[in-house]
Parts: C-alpha cells; structure tokens; sequence
C-alpha cells in the first residue's frame, strides 16, 4: 500500500484542522479563530553531553519538540542517534545538559531525584520492550504496583478497570508464565494506564512479540490514542512506525525529519503481515513485513 505523502509537521498547527493534534475547526469557522492545541511536552534547545575522561559525547544536541495532548508520535533512529537519550530526558529518567524540559506544564530540569520520581508516577505512563512483570506476581497485583507507590487505596478496583482497558480483566489472577507475550504487554499496558498519566511512552512495545502479537500490541495504543490518550513510541521499526500520525527521525543527536504522515487502518495490511515470517533476524522477513504495509 502507497501511503499519502508527508507534510511538515511545523505547518499542521495553522491550518482548519489539526493531524494528531487536539482540536478543528467548527464548519465555517475562520483558521484563525482555532483555540491552539494544548501543549503536552516541550523541549528547548535540549542538549544531553556524557563526559568520559576528557571526552565528550553530544547525545542530543539542540534539539527543539513539541507534543501536543493527544498526539500519537512516533521517534525513530539508528543507532547513536539520540534516541535513548531522548527517551529517558522525556520519561524524566534523566534531564538536559542544557535548555528546559516543560511536561505538562511542568518544567522539570530543576528538579531532585525525589521530584522527578514523583513526576514519572504521576505523569508518564513506561510500556517496555522486556514488559517488565514481577514474575511471582498476579497480573492484577502487578498492575496495582504504581497505585502503591502513589499511596493510592482503591487499588484494585482501578487496577480492574485499567485490565479491562486492556481486555484482560479476565486474566487478572494469572501469573505472568501463564499468559502469552502479548499478554503481558498487555499487562504492562495496563500497569502504565493505571495512575491517569498525561502520556504513554512506549519503548519498542513490540520488540519482543511475534508479529501478530506485535500488531494486536499497536492496535490497542491506536485505540487508547483514538480516545484522547497522549502515545510516544520510540522504536526502529518502519512498520511500527506506520501506526503514528507522526514521525520525528533522529541523526547523530538532532532532527532531521518531523513530519505528519496518514494512518493506515485497513485490517487486510494486519492479516497480510500475520501470514509473513517473523524470524526477528531474518532482513528478507522484516523486509516483506514492510513491503506488506
């Protein structure tokens, strides 16, 4: 399939409709009487320098984004692109070199460890690769996890209704070994949903996961974007890409593409993908998985 053509994403915010974005114009309303999208994070100028010895690495350098609230973004890259980097400034796991961070109206270069674990429960919901599950552990307790951290006391009953976000709530007293992969990402959905967070980042949610699994996994954070939810995948898959309605691509520690792209929901592209080898090792498989998209 032939996707449309792309548009740079910088353009999408003055016209009568915003891609990816949270708001459109009403039927013959003005492009400027749009009330502007609400920002979900912003990074200024950021730069994240590692020294080693008397080296030094620049991971990102100068780089300006903006995501706004209900967004789903995709971040892509090769390797030494910046793009952990840009992952753990965003998930607040680590902050700049230098400029600001704002997530969700808050800025948080100035803020102590203490803070920032804070913010990372409270805002950012982690989905990752390796899932991530205490092995010993019931789904349901396992999605309970943040709430508990939070203090939270009506844990069970929202981590129910996190599971059934999921299509899991059936599954809830099962231990991660008796649930598929997919299962389990979806577990650990669930467990990133549970405490309302301003945004979903998710780290190669399907680098673990055959390709059917990998495809029902990106149909639900399509589906929880549809609902309003704010997604950031960061991953090095074009076909998982293909799923965002947009794409940042990082080179050597600053962007060189951010664009809007159309979505493709025809189901047949999911069956076809599922009827392909998905040997992970295998570039003849990875390339016919692209092709089916």
């Amino acid at each position: 399939m032939t996707s449309a053509p792309t548009t740079p994403a910088r353009s999408h915010r003055s016209s009568s409709t915003i891609i990816g974005g949270a708001t459109s114009a009403a039927p013959g309303m003005p492009g400027d009487m749009l009330a502007p999208a609400r920002t979900m994070l912003q990074l200024e100028q950021v730069t994240k320098i590692y020294r080693m010895g008397v080296n030094e690495v620049r991971a990102l350098d100068r780089v300006d984004l903006s995501i706004d609230e209900g967004e789903l973004v995709a971040i892509m890259g090769p390797s030494g692109s910046g793009k952990t980097t840009m992952m753990n400034i965003l998930g607040c796991l680590d902050i700049p070199t230098e400029g600001r961070y704002h997530l969700d109206g808050v800025d948080v270069v100035e803020r102590t460890d203490n803070e920032l674990a804070a913010i990372r429960n409270r805002k950012i919901g982690f989905v990752f690769q390796s899932f991530n599950l205490i092995p010993r552990t019931s789904a349901l307790r396992n999605v309970e996890l943040p709430l508990i951290y939070a203090g939270v006391r009506d844990r069970a009953a929202r981590a129910v209704r996190a599971l059934e976000q999921v299509g899991l709530a059936d599954r809830r007293k099962h231990l991660p070994n008796e649930l598929s992969g997919g299962q389990q990402q979806r577990v650990a959905i669930a467990r990133a949903l549970v405490s309302d967070p301003a945004m979903l980042l998710a780290d190669e949610p399907t680098g673990n996961l055959d390709s059917a699994s990998g495809m029902e996994i990106m149909k639900l954070l399509v589906a929880l974007n549809d609902a309003g939810r704010t997604v950031v995948l960061i991953t090095h898959e074009e076909d998982i890409a293909r799923f965002a309605k947009r794409v940042v691509r990082l080179r050597d520690g600053r962007i060189v593409s951010d664009q809007l792209q159309q979505v493709s929901t025809d189901t047949s592209v999911i069956r076809r993908i599922r009827q392909l080898p998905v040997d992970k090792n295998d570039l003849a498989s990875r390339a016919a998985r692209r092709t089916a998209l």
